[in-house]
């Protein structure tokens, strides 16, 4: 039901000493506050942040125009003129919300007289009214919550996309019944609280806008431990992880992890779900990191399983532990996903679920009610570097997926936190206290120069990714040919000598030889037919947009980027997703005259508005000082250790404070990887060579070279 206005005429507090202005304001005591609260709607809908919030202010608003309107035209104790003048302020108001409404349409349906309406709305109206001083019945001041009504896990428009992998009904035919969890139980009636008839999630959110006086938003977490009893053989984790995956030890379940890029997010959620024991653990990821999460929990946790669910799931391994699901594939697999018995679930870049009425948010949120229904204090994840993008109000989905609210109040274990301050919202203490509460619940959020002791000052971290569209098939098929096209030239020497083709061995000098042959043939061919370089530069074209966007989700989350390719083809797809993006950006190319990439540079380090600088990998390789940022990402490999190196080194140099980290985005199944270990075999010799680092010897033959070599022995069964 709509809020409507107490049928009994509310008092108004009259003082006839005030002057004319005072005297309008005792008679419609409402209007200022209207007034007030509707350009706060205004300011937040004209910078494009107007949130869940400011919408149940605009309704409300809406309401009380429209009653306030009648009460004073029926009012007889008003004057004529002060009628007059109050209805045109109330005029003003009304212009305001239509002028709003104009510049967001989705706000015209909240302007119907019989729009459905939350008791938050409710709540809100009843505080406004008080706040002008009118007596409300008794039941206005009591506002009860509805009932909540189970939502389904997949709505009625998706149903007829759903799929079943085949291996999914396996599962089930040799576990056809979920183990119950005899842990769950319906919720104990509870006493009334005290903030109960308030209105909390404005308070909440305005408690993180203003900060409330507090220190970085991250929870206490224990001290490291004393051994380190979760990393396998060969690794080992930083102090910052231990105390995160110490807390998931001693009980606490669910966490908006919110550390920079390059701290472990994904290996620490990967151990948390060991230490937790939270399998089957559902993971909901970017495309561009689904391969690298399948790769983190085979690295960190060896003797568990994971699962890439590509389109409809047909090579899904149903008896896995981990399922890796991209945000644009998972709206067909909610329905077995939701019934599977899932223990857990991660929800990598999770500002990806910002926008309540997009269907990758309704997804997730589905997704994690349902398990929360199913397991008592399950594992719920939620990965940022950035939870806020545009505005506070940005934390909504994140906390309703965590279960710490459901978007119109706080849940049971906030709302004792919150209640136990001994304050409310009226009280200038209760937000600091509130801003702790929310941390206390799970936000742990640690940048670079926090940890730095932790980190090394330079670190390359790879992210493969899958090109499963046709163009990757193609890629793809292209070096399988490529590679048939050396072992027939293989085999005709062998067979011309006199020797019989052996199925899984390869003569090394013969290898070498063809691929030598190959390799200087590509060279005369240049750009024509399909060859080693043609390859790569496909593969860089097809990486483009999947290492553009990863590099607006990094620059999102730290600052300034510095984006390297190697074709300007690829330079120009990525400039124009950053500036579809909305990212200013500079560009370094080889054909730039000195001044013009100077102040390209000099804008990059000294313009706080410049986001990415685009950089050729051999035009802006050397001599150049980048240091403003600490996050490079490589679009495309390049053919020497050294050429890497110098790219890196523009950001990673004297004056940079902080720990930089590569990220070399690498196509999974294709020369890309071999590539990838071939460069870093080559900085192994030069480690060897020049600092005395006891590594093994590489080969001295050319990355192009090794790279066909080993297409060839792959033909020839050899590898």
């Amino acid at each position: 039901m709509p809020p409507t206005a107490s049928t009994a005429p509310a008092s108004r507090r009259r003082n006839s000493s005030r002057g004319s202005s005072a005297r309008r304001d005792d008679d419609a005591p409402l209007i200022p506050i209207l007034a007030r609260k509707v350009r706060e709607v205004e300011a937040k809908a004209q910078r494009g942040k107007l949130g869940p919030t400011n919408r149940v202010k605009f309704q409300v608003i809406a309401f009380l125009v429209r009653e306030e309107r009648a009460r004073v035209k029926a009012d007889e104790a008003v004057p004529t003129a002060a009628r007059a003048e109050l209805l045109k302020r109330l005029d003003g108001v009304a212009t305001i919300l239509a002028k709003t409404a104009a510049r967001d349409t989705s706000l015209i349906q909240l302007l119907e007289v019989d729009a459905a309406t939350s008791p938050v709305a409710k709540r809100m109206r009843r505080d406004w009214l008080l706040e002008s001083g009118a007596e409300l019945p008794e039941d206005e001041l009591i506002i009860t919550d509805v009932a909540p009504v189970q939502t389904p896990v997949v709505p009625a428009a998706l149903a007829e996309r759903q799929v079943t992998p085949p291996q999914i009904d396996a599962r089930r035919e040799s576990n056809p019944f979920l183990a119950p969890d005899v842990t769950l139980r319906a919720p104990a009636s509870t006493a009334r609280r005290r903030l109960d008839s308030w209105e909390l999630m404005g308070p909440l959110y305005k408690a993180f806008e203003t900060g409330a006086g507090g220190a970085t938003a991250s929870m206490d977490l224990p001290p490291v431990p004393e051994f380190d009893r979760l990393s396998p053989k060969g690794l080992e984790i930083m102090p910052h992880q231990s105390r995160f995956l110490e807390a998931v030890r001693v009980g606490h379940r669910s966490f908006l992890l919110a550390d920079e890029p390059g701290l472990g997010k994904t290996a620490e959620s990967v151990l948390a779900a060991s230490v937790a024991d939270a399998y089957p653990l559902l993971a909901v990821v970017p495309n561009v990191v689904k391969m690298n999460w399948a790769r983190e929990v085979e690295r960190w946790t060896p003797q568990r399983r994971a699962t890439v669910i590509h389109g409809d799931g047909d090579a899904v391994d149903a008896f896995a532990d981990v399922f890796i699901v991209n945000y644009e594939v998972l709206d067909r697999h909610l329905s077995w996903l939701g019934s599977l018995g899932l223990k857990g679930m991660v929800v990598d870049e999770a500002h990806f679920i910002k926008n309540l009425t997009s269907q990758r948010s309704q997804n997730v949120l589905a997704l994690g009610t349902r398990i929360r229904e199913q397991v008592r204090n399950p594992l719920m994840l939620a990965l940022t570097g950035t939870p806020l993008i545009n505005d506070v109000e940005d934390f909504d989905a994140i906390w309703r997926f965590l279960g710490w609210t459901n978007g119109e109040k706080p849940g049971p274990e906030l709302m004792a936190k919150l209640d136990a301050t001994g304050f409310t919202p009226a009280d200038k203490a209760f937000y600091p206290e509130a801003r702790d509460a929310v941390i206390s619940m799970g936000i742990v959020r640690r940048k670079k120069k926090d940890v730095a002791a932790d980190l090394p000052d330079k670190l390359i971290a790879d992210l493969p990714v899958e090109l499963d569209d046709e163009y990757g098939r193609s890629i793809r098929e292209a070096e399988r040919e490529l590679g048939e096209r050396m072992a027939a030239k293989y085999r005709r020497i062998i067979e011309a000598r006199g020797d019989k083709v052996l199925i899984g061995e390869a003569d090394e000098d013969i290898v070498r030889l063809v691929a030598h042959g190959e390799l200087e043939d590509s060279k005369a061919a240049g750009t024509g037919g399909d060859n080693v370089f043609t390859m790569v530069r496909k593969i860089g074209q097809a990486k483009a947009l999947l290492s553009a966007d990863y590099a607006v989700q990094l620059q999102r989350s730290v600052g300034k980027v510095v984006f390297f390719a190697k074709h300007i083809d690829v330079m120009d797809a990525a400039e124009a997703h950053f500036a579809a993006s909305g990212l200013r950006t500079v560009s370094i190319r080889g054909d730039q005259s000195t001044p013009a990439r100077q102040q390209a540079i000099d804008d990059f380090n000294g313009d706080p508005d410049v986001a990415i600088a685009v950089c050729s990998l051999t035009a802006a390789g050397v001599g150049l000082n980048m240091q403003a940022a600490s996050n490079v990402v490589l679009a495309e490999l390049s053919w020497t250790a050294a050429e890497q190196t110098q790219a890196i080194d523009r950001v990673h140099r004297i004056g940079q404070d902080e720990p930089v980290t590569a990220w070399r985005i690498i196509a999974a199944h294709t020369i890309d990887t071999k590539i990838a270990e071939l460069i870093d075999s080559k900085q192994s010799l030069a480690a060897r060579a020049l600092d005395g680092a006891q590594v093994d010897p590489s080969s001295s033959d050319s990355v192009q070279l090794s790279a066909l070599m080993h297409l060839l022995r792959q033909a020839l069964g050899a590898v």
